[in-house]
């Protein structure tokens, strides 16, 4: 493909990015884009794997912003510098959704808004600031910061330059948050337990709990803690005064809504949580709390399987939900390391009394038995501590219901839901827009 079809491949893919400040002012930088661009050479060049990585970032209307106020110089890492010697770890870190402002750094700080090339490379120490506003120092001896310089001037274009260096860099702010992240990578492999024994009277514990700190796990089993009804009313507290917590569960649910959607692939799952703001409501609250979620997320097309008899019955996708939702903070490591130590394991589900069962399967974790059982695929979609999003290949339903309808009414305590206009037409017919910025609106 010449450079000129790549060219035009950029300008439709600048069209659709999303920029970064959606309160500036549309500039007239487009037009200045041509196929003689350093931005174009880059996604043309043998860069690819770094060429990849700022499409995945979502960095080209940014770049496109920059070469039109001035020069820009880009130190390319060589492909096998992250393709093959980049620690996996930092790498898998680099690639959640949720860690996209990292990755935004860590190219940025690549990059230079200024013209340097091999001739007018400083004799002694110079430090520059980067587009991602951190300083980098250029050195006598042709390296930067701690990379040499393998390829001065590889590519030279009007509006630019490209240097191929040994080794990628990496700025103190993005290894602060891949330090920080990774502290919450360390959950152990642990055999689920029961909840406490709950008074039914009182929906108080019947062995008396010991006080709980700030910040810590609540005393109350979440299945006490869920709402009675449709949000009537507050759940009762564990003990006097009630529990102390410092969360913001509604904005961490709205932000692992929108890293599904950012994702992709999920956007059925993200319309229904959506919409059924009562859900998404109580999870927020739940969080808020101190408690911990789980969420098995089906993808786009496990959820197209799914009948219209399944889910316009009153309740039928609450109740689906409920079943994908486990009230523990597990990862796609620390699931893996308990069925590979302890063989199947079940794990307790907001839809009581049911289970989802889990095993080890061709290197991965499989939740469910026979048909109706569901591949782990996107591993740590979201993670934050409080909730926790993992990606599935199937819709799950408990043993004894197979690939029917659920019921709506199970005997055991939950949630039950009111009907919303048949469930908002079947949440709007699995409709295709969701409102991100809404606090949780639904379709009317």
């Amino acid at each position: 493909m010449d450079c000129q079809i790549y060219g035009v491949l950029f300008l439709l893919t600048l069209a659709s990015a999303l920029p970064e400040n959606p309160t500036a002012k549309p500039s007239n930088s487009t037009a200045q884009i041509n196929s003689n661009s350093v931005l174009v050479a880059l996604l043309d060049s043998h860069y690819t794997e770094l060429s990849e990585l700022v499409e995945k970032a979502l960095l080209l209307q940014t770049l496109e912003e920059a070469v039109a106020k001035h020069n820009i110089t880009i130190f390319a890492p060589r492909n096998e510098a992250l393709e093959r010697e980049l620690d996996p770890e930092f790498k898998r870190f680099l690639l959640e959704p949720g860690n996209l402002k990292s990755l935004q750094n860590l190219l940025l700080f690549h990059m230079i808004p200024a013209r340097i090339e091999s001739n007018h490379w400083p004799d002694k120490p110079l430090h520059h600031t980067t587009l991602c506003r951190e300083n980098i120092p250029l050195n006598g001896d042709k390296t930067v910061s701690t990379a040499k310089l393998i390829k001065s001037d590889d590519i030279i274009r009007p509006d630019g330059v490209i240097h191929g260096i040994e080794r990628l860099l990496i700025p103190k702010s993005v290894q602060q948050d891949f330090n920080a992240r990774r502290s919450l990578r360390t959950t152990s492999a642990v055999i689920p337990e029961g909840a406490p024994e709950v008074d039914p009277r009182t929906h108080r514990l019947k062995k008396p709990a010991p006080p709980v700190p700030a910040g810590g796990a609540p005393a109350l089993p979440i299945f006490e803690a869920m709402a009675p009804g449709p949000s009537l009313a507050p759940a009762p507290a564990p003990g006097p005064g009630g529990p102390h917590h410092h969360f913001d569960g509604e904005s961490q649910v709205k932000d692992f809504i929108q890293t599904l959607l950012h994702y992709g692939g999920y956007n059925e799952l993200a319309d229904i949580l959506v919409n059924l703001t009562s859900l998404a409501t109580e999870m927020g609250r739940l969080v808020s709390e101190g408690y911990v979620l789980t969420v098995l997320a089906p993808n786009d097309e496990a959820m197209a399987k799914l009948t219209t008899e399944q889910l316009s019955e009153p309740g039928a996708p609450e109740q689906i939900m409920y079943y994908h939702l486990i009230p523990e903070y597990q990862t796609e490591e620390s699931m893996y390391n308990s069925v590979r130590r302890f063989g199947k394991v079940n794990y307790d589900t907001l839809r009581l009394p049911h289970k989802v069962a889990a095993e080890e399967a061709d290197g991965s974790v499989k939740f469910g038995r026979g048909e109706g059982s569901a591949y782990l695929f996107d591993p740590d979609i979201y993670t934050d501590g409080r909730i926790s999003v993992q990606g599935i290949d199937g819709v799950l339903f408990p043993a004894e219901e197979g690939t029917a309808a659920p019921k709506a009414a199970p005997a055991a305590k939950i949630v039950a839901k009111p009907r919303r206009g048949k469930l908002l037409e079947v949440t709007c017919k699995m409709l295709g827009a969701v409102g991100q910025d809404s606090h949780f609106s639904s379709c009317h």
